[in-house]
């Protein structure tokens, strides 16, 4: 029993009083002057103490770990009664008994012990036993038993199989059984009768059991083999609408279904593989009310066994109120195929807003090559959440010596056409297909999941400037690089052809819905890229930026000819680089025009390339960014705007696209580094190599830009080699470990991905993993204290709250690097595994989002254009793009003279300062400053445009056919200046190079004065000013006052005395 500090006992006829709480402590051998208790003096009470002996165990007594051990004493009193016996093992009181015989049970737990007991008579005087010390040693375990039954027969494809097994364990207790079909784990049961159920697959199988008992010992069963009968899939035909349909028709439509082996249990019908209703019987037909547009109609018929069948594709077209055609589709600035009717309609709605299947915004996953089981843990197509994505790109193909699209010999070994998964539920070969692989089963599962997209990405860092062969070794050919560009900078026409007629050739060869372009880097910036291809890639710069324009625009007219002889519309979009600094080399991004999309690589925005420690993917700047700061590249002319976060690369693209052909990157993979030093929790700290000359290549260029201390071991599980065979350190994790880092949880697949935890210190979990965040930049990230070790990661928090930004901003959806980084909660193994809960989290915020902004321009554009045409050239190259210095030329191909006084407005991205400025005396100013009234982007950038106003000097013109160029200047990159204006003789014209949908306007329709109103005879004619001076002389013009010069009215915009039209004191008013 237990004692409070104070409480006087009788033991052995003697008086004790407890020092504190106390329990289990004889006061005999426990009352020293630092003990539990305090010897008070004999006892002068008459009571004798009972007398007690412990009869079983013996002394020395030896025993099995489990063993029941037996526990009795022998207690009386001679002059009372004995009122209960305490029994003790280790000081730790164990059972109590008031009645004889005194005993207890104890399950013996290895070791050496010590046993006594306390007998107490009615008065509580107490005497202690003998002590006795007994052992206890671990014995043999005896495995549990194990059997499993044989399934029923006659089981079909697709139908539920319960299977059982009987399970025992004669020394203990069965805490779970496994089942296993084809040596692949299928379900656990943890308590008896043991059963799990499995959707059965084709084939011949064989099926074992594996008991475990509760010291961890396992038995598997006896193998039992058995057959599931394929189920062959039924057939449905749907039936072209018949007749001329209009916006607002029911139309009703019909599809034919039958199963060979079986009974069609429904038929589902799909527009634009959106489900418009089910039926369950024949006839099956489904009602629809007509929306206008090109649309797709499917159906999908299910059996009896629950095998699905797909329809084929029929196209029709429904015209809206005003007939509707394929223009009204086009996505706003996209590029339009001289003489090609390209069929927009068959993927955008009348709004150019992409169909994705009832989704608003788009989900796109990369979906990897090299993922096979081969070389660490699968993921296949199977994997992949279907339902929550919009797009798959297929990472990646290449070009090969050719300069054709390739994904290497067919064979099969080959990942993408000839690879196969024969134990793998649910990645069974489409019997369908002439290929295997990838490919097939991406084209197997995108039947039954209509609304995906599918596209071969080319090239990505490894293989832009060459390829691996099919043993693995790099090919040097030059990829892109040489593919683009001839050795003297001039542009490889022939190259360029060959790869896109190739890549038409091969979309259509294996079901792509388009093709992304994963080119790193068509940049001006010496050493940007990988550093294999440096020798080649470096001696191009000054032609990589013209020939990368053709290859988009000779791709976009090739994919749109194929679409309109396949009734489709082929995409084209890009992997497109997020640094400030790759883009200043890539001039204002001209080849945007010609994409569906642009895919912004937001990511590896810092990383071990360098020492500076920092996010990621951040969302925002937070003005503290340490590479900015060490290159001053906060301060002066670049006005306080940080450029290495998401915000900034979105507001760049959004100076030349609507919102909605934008999508921004993230991450499913970590970046870090170790030994880091300051920083707070490691964030904006460094980490050298400590051995600078042994900076990998590309890296440790200079005293500022030094390489960095790479995160290795468990901190770099999808770690890359170099050329020797070396682990490369750079931090790059999964997702789903990070998670388990951060979790304390040293997984059980480190050793597949090649590590040896056994042996290697750095491959074993060691210290703590605290999650961190930066609500400004929103970024989180783990910091190990004890290593000095930080990782930028990704997790819920901040994939909500991009996907909030996305939805906020109007933009087109998330793209992610790459599906196999995403995680779940693996529950049997106690481990978080790949999965998929960023990837729904994404989906889900998309659910109930509005329709992604469709528009470029903020402002109300002309109602005609005309045909002038825009183009900055002769950037200077790489380092010496600054301030960024290009000529902008107007182009004259109106039919008309442009007059002098003419004005032009545009608008620029907010990605560089509102400072841009002429050399050229246009006179060209910010007329609408979007910088943030802070004076910094923090936070993010408030506002899409600068807008802009030069004017054509008076004295000159612009014949048809001629051009006219001004130099300018600004400080950060912008892409293509956009929503282009001109303001002459009264009248606003759109250009025809972005709005060839406009009718066409006339520079001379009429006399604009006439048209305003305005009759230029109530103005004085410059120099006869109508303000005067002191002396009553004709001097100036004051705000508001209007003269006439060269044939056109100007308006002071303040006190002036320059000529009229020729800077920004003069507004244009109109021309006579």
């Amino acid at each position: 029993m237990a004692y409070t500090g104070g409480t006087e006992v009788q033991h052995n006829n003697k008086a004790y009083k407890a020092a504190w709480w106390t329990q289990g402590n004889d006061p005999e051998t426990h009352s020293g002057p630092w003990q539990e208790w305090k010897f008070l003096d004999d006892c002068a009470s008459d009571n004798v103490a009972p007398e007690i002996s412990l009869t079983a165990p013996s002394d020395n007594a030896s025993y099995t770990t489990g063993d029941n051990v037996s526990i009795t004493a022998n207690a009386s009193d001679s002059d009372g009664t004995i009122d209960k016996v305490e029994f003790y093992v280790d000081g730790n009181l164990t059972a109590t008994d008031s009645t004889q015989p005194y005993s207890t049970n104890w399950t013996a737990v290895s070791g050496d012990h010590t046993i006594y007991a306390i007998a107490y008579d009615n008065l509580q005087a107490n005497t202690s036993s003998t002590r006795v010390n007994v052992s206890v040693s671990d014995a043999p375990n005896i495995p549990p038993n194990v059997s499993v039954s044989q399934p029923g027969s006659g089981t079909v494809e697709g139908n539920t199989i319960t299977f059982t097994a009987t399970a025992s364990d004669d020394d203990g207790t069965v805490t779970k059984v496994e089942f296993f079909v084809d040596n692949k784990s299928v379900g656990v049961d943890t308590t008896a009768p043991y059963s799990i159920e499995w959707q059965a697959a084709a084939g011949d199988h064989q099926l074992f059991a594996r008991a475990t008992d509760n010291r961890n010992d396992s038995t598997d069963s006896t193998s039992v083999s058995f057959s599931v009968t394929a189920n062959a899939a039924p057939t449905v035909t749907v039936d072209t609408p018949a007749g001329d349909i209009k916006q607002g028709d029911a139309v009703t439509f019909t599809a034919s279904a039958s199963d060979s082996d079986g009974d069609v249990s429904s038929v589902e019908f799909f527009v634009d593989s959106q489900s418009i209703g089910i039926d369950t019987s024949a006839p099956y037909s489904a009602s629809w009310t007509a929306t206008a547009g090109q649309h797709n109609l499917t159906a999908t018929a299910t059996d009896n066994h629950g095998a699905k069948g797909n329809s084929n594709s029929v196209s029709f077209t429904v015209a809206g109120d005003g007939g509707g055609s394929q223009e009204d589709c086009r996505p706003d600035g996209l590029y339009s195929t001289p003489d090609v009717n390209s069929q927009y309609c068959a993927i955008y709605d009348l709004d150019g807003r992409e169909k994705m299947g009832g989704a608003k915004r788009r989900v796109i996953g990369y979906f990897t090559s090299w993922r096979t089981g081969n070389n660490g843990p699968a993921y296949l197509a199977n994997q992949i959440p279907w339902e929550q994505l919009t797009h798959i790109n297929y990472a990646f193909a290449h070009v090969d010596q050719n300069n054709r699209v390739s994904v290497g010999k067919d064979g099969p070994n080959n990942p993408a056409t000839g690879m196969e998964w024969p134990n793998v539920p649910g990645a069974e070969m489409d019997p369908s297909f002439s290929y295997k692989g990838h490919f097939n089963l991406l084209n197997k599962f995108k039947k039954q999941h209509t609304h995906v997209k599918t596209l071969i990405s080319v090239g990505g860092w490894a293989e832009t400037g060459g390829y691996f062969d099919d043993n693995g070794d790099f090919v040097k050919s030059g990829g892109f690089y040489t593919m683009t560009t001839n050795a003297d900078n001039s542009i490889n026409h022939a190259g360029i052809d060959t790869f896109a007629d190739s890549a038409v050739a091969f979309i259509r060869q294996y079901g792509f819905d388009g093709v992304d372009i994963d080119y790193e880097y068509a940049t001006s910036m010496t050493d940007a890229g990988n550093p294999t291809d440096f020798p080649i890639s470096n001696a191009r710069r000054a032609g990589l930026n013209a020939s990368y324009v053709v290859l988009m625009r000779v791709l976009r007219e090739k994919l749109d000819a194929a679409g309109q002889a396949d009734s489709t519309h082929y995409m084209l979009t890009v992997a497109a680089p997020s640094s400030g600094y790759l883009l200043r080399g890539m001039e204002v991004y001209e080849s945007a025009k010609y994409l569906d999309y642009v895919n912004i690589m937001s990511y590896d925005l810092h990383g071990a390339w360098n020492q500076f420690v920092g996010p990621n993917a951040a969302l925002y700047d937070n003005g503290e960014d340490a590479e900015l700061l060490a290159w001053n590249a906060y301060g002066g002319p670049y006005e306080n705007i940080g450029y290495l976060n998401t915000d900034w690369a979105y507001h760049y693209f959004r100076g030349s696209l609507p919102a909605g052909r934008i999508n921004i990157g993230v991450p499913y993979y970590t970046r870090g580094w170790k030994e880091v030093q300051g920083g707070t929790n490691g964030l904006w700290g460094t980490a050298e190599l400590p051995n600078q000359s042994e900076c990998p290549d590309g890296t440790g260029t200079g005293d500022t830009n030094k390489c960095g201390y790479g995160a290795i071991g468990i901190d770099n599980l999808w770690h890359d080699k170099d050329a020797n065979g070396n682990e490369m350190g750079a931090g790059s994790n999964p997702m789903w470990h990070a998670k388990n880092l951060e979790q304390g949880i040293s997984g059980d697949y480190l050793e597949a991905y090649g590590l040896d935890p056994a042996n290697n210190p750095d491959h074993q979990l060691k210290g703590t993993y605290t999650r961190h965040y930066n609500t400004t930049m929103v970024t989180p990230w783990l910091w190990n204290s004890e290593k000095k070790v930080y990782l930028s990661t990704e997790d819920l928090e901040s994939i909500n709250t991009k996907a909030d930004y996305v939805i906020d901003k109007g933009l087109g959806g998330i793209m992610f690097w790459e599906l196999a980084g995403d995680f779940d909660w693996d529950s049997q193994n106690n481990q978080y595994m790949m999965g998929s809960s960023m990837t729904r989290a994404i989906a889900n915020k998309f659910a109930n989002a509005a329709p992604y902004g469709n528009k470029r321009a903020e402002i109300d554009m002309p109602a005609e254009q005309v045909d002038i045409r825009v183009e900055l050239r002769n950037f200077a190259l790489g380092d010496s793009n600054y301030p960024i210095t290009p000529e902008l030329v107007i182009k004259n191909h109106t039919g008309s003279v442009i007059d002098g006084g003419s004005e032009f407005y545009f608008d620029y991205s907010t990605s560089a300062p509102g400072s841009m400025n002429d050399q050229s005396g246009a006179g060209l100013t910010v007329v609408v400053d979007g910088s943030n009234s802070a004076g910094n982007n923090i936070g993010g950038l408030e506002n899409n445009f600068h807008r802009v106003k030069f004017t054509l000097p008076a004295s000159q013109t612009i014949p048809d056919g001629g051009e006219w160029a001004i130099k300018i200047r600004y400080y950060l990159p912008t892409s293509m200046p956009s929503n282009w204006v001109i303001k002459t003789k009264g009248f606003e014209f759109a250009i025809k190079q972005e709005h060839p949908e406009l009718p066409p306007g006339d520079l001379n329709s009429g006399d604009g004065c006439s048209a305003l109103g305005v009759d230029p005879t109530d103005y004085n004619e410059y120099p006869d000013w109508p303000q005067t001076d002191w002396q009553g002389n004709p001097s100036h013009a004051g705000q508001g006052d209007r003269m006439r010069h060269n044939s056109a009215v100007y308006q002071a915009n303040w006190w002036t005395k320059s000529t009229p039209g020729s800077d920004g004191s003069w507004e244009f008013v109109c021309s006579y």
